[in-house]
């Protein structure tokens, strides 16, 4: 990419908390975050955020008459948003733009409304409005204020990262100057849960075992939250990390959720985000990984593919916070980002680092979502 583009500041709002002190602590423990909760007659594995952040959620529904019947994703998105515009130092005098997805949207209520109509005949006046997929970016762009452009969109998991790819493309084309990014999920029902029960790609038990290429049973389990990122044009004084490099491609479908073998889609992706780079300066990836055997291990392979025998440091977060569908990949931007700044590496505890570095100046960040439509973005201090 010949223009830089900033990342002026990052924000979430997941199991990990809501502070990036208190989320770097967080990746700092070996332990995960994953419990089990019930969810219609089931006991299963999860990643909840923590009871002070729903008390910040009911808090924002109880702020304003307008946000009591909104869903829990349009409300993650409006405090990590907060946060994330805050961080940068945006004020009302600044025009941005808003690109802000979800796999699901909002399918807590969405679910409660369909329950109500086969039990009545009978939906509530708000069932539609509060349940699109560009509710979260409207909503956003309402309690901000904004004056750009409010987009919406829903590419499964790689969602957040096409966000990023978005938010780049207005930034290129000079039709903005600033843009905010990220997505937000809140997928933890029962109906969403027994969907990847359907799938046999849920785990049996609160041991997420994301990036081991040993396991023999798919082991996904599901979190929450939200990230934003702020974008800027051009060289910035508070820049967190600038985007060197940005990829994306799609399999030819074998399969509704198929990825191939090698993952032919993110050795597209990772060549592209890589084509003015050279390899050995990457130290570290940050795999999209969410746990299945194939998901794993066809990402894994695509990396050998592109890498060769030195490969950079991996990891992935899902092991801790489970895999956030439509946020996942802001949520590893933001890890990404923390590693640079600490010049530290998390790694996956019962996975062996290998190819040890001491230090983390670029890091690439991958995502993919069902249909193989994946994203890569290469990170630098």
């Amino acid at each position: 990419m010949n223009n830089k583009i900033a990342i002026t500041s990052i924000s979430s709002f997941s199991p990990l908390g809501n502070q990036s002190e208190l989320i770097w602590a967080e990746y700092l423990k070996s332990t995960s975050l994953i419990s089990e909760q019930k969810f219609g007659n089931q006991v299963v594995p999860v990643a909840t955020i923590s009871e002070e952040l729903k008390k910040m959620v009911l808090q924002l529904k109880k702020s304003d008459s307008k946000y009591k019947n909104l869903d829990d994703s349009v409300l993650y998105g409006i405090l990590a948003s907060r946060e994330a515009v805050k961080k940068a130092g945006w004020n009302e005098n600044d025009i941005f733009g808003i690109n802000i997805g979800s796999s699901r949207g909002a399918t807590s209520l969405f679910e409660k409304h369909h329950r109500e109509f086969l039990e009545t005949g009978k939906t509530p006046t708000l069932a539609s409005p509060t349940s699109t997929l560009g509710n979260i970016s409207s909503w956003v762009a309402h309690d901000l204020k904004s004056q750009g452009p409010e987009i919406s969109h829903s590419i499964t998991c790689s969602t957040a990262l096409h966000s990023l790819l978005n938010g780049v493309a207005w930034l290129k084309a000079g039709m903005a100057d600033k843009f905010l990014v990220g997505g937000s999920e809140a997928p933890l029902t029962a109906f969403t849960i027994a969907q990847m029960h359907a799938l046999k790609i849920y785990a049996k038990t609160n041991d997420c075992r994301a990036f081991d290429l040993q396991k023999t049973k798919n082991t996904m389990i599901l979190g929450e939250g939200a990230a934003m990122a702020c974008l800027e044009m051009g060289e910035t004084y508070n820049a967190l990390a600038y985007i060197e490099g940005i990829g994306y491609a799609t399999d030819i479908l074998e399969h509704s959720i198929s990825i191939s073998t090698e993952a032919d889609c993110f050795q597209k992706c990772m060549k592209m985000a890589l084509q003015n780079t050279n390899l050995e300066e990457v130290d570290a990836i940050v795999m999209h990984a969410p746990g299945t055997i194939k998901g794993d291990l066809s990402e894994y392979k695509a990396i050998q593919k592109i890498f060769g025998h030195v490969l950079p440091m991996l990891t992935t977060n899902k092991w801790k916070i489970g895999h956030t569908f439509g946020s996942s990949g802001m949520l590893s931007v933001e890890l990404a980002i923390l590693m640079m700044q600490h010049n530290q590496f998390i790694g996956v505890p019962f996975v062996e680092t290998k190819n040890e570095k001491k230090s983390i100046k670029k890091v690439m960040v991958n995502a993919v979502g069902f249909g193989g439509n994946a994203v890569s973005v290469l990170l630098s201090l």
